[in-house]
């Protein structure tokens, strides 16, 4: 597998909202879409890869794992 972390340092995505963050069409912007995360997971799975989230205190990462 190849790996892509995108570290970001803001704020904590709440717990309550962890389950929501791929559907897609949801955002908690209110000028948000909804559509980034949700399509590039799609985009992720349909070539063999996964895309998911990591929180821990003081930082949140995305990580993409594709196949070679």
């Amino acid at each position: 597998y190849h790996y892509l972390k995108i570290i970001d340092n803001g704020p904590q995505i709440d717990a309550a909202l962890l389950d929501q963050i791929f559907i897609p069409f949801f955002s908690t912007k209110k000028r948000g879409s909804g559509i980034g995360l949700s399509l590039a997971r799609k985009i992720a799975l349909a070539h063999g890869g996964r895309l998911y989230l990591q929180q821990k205190e003081g930082f949140k990462a995305f990580c993409l794992d594709l196949p070679f």
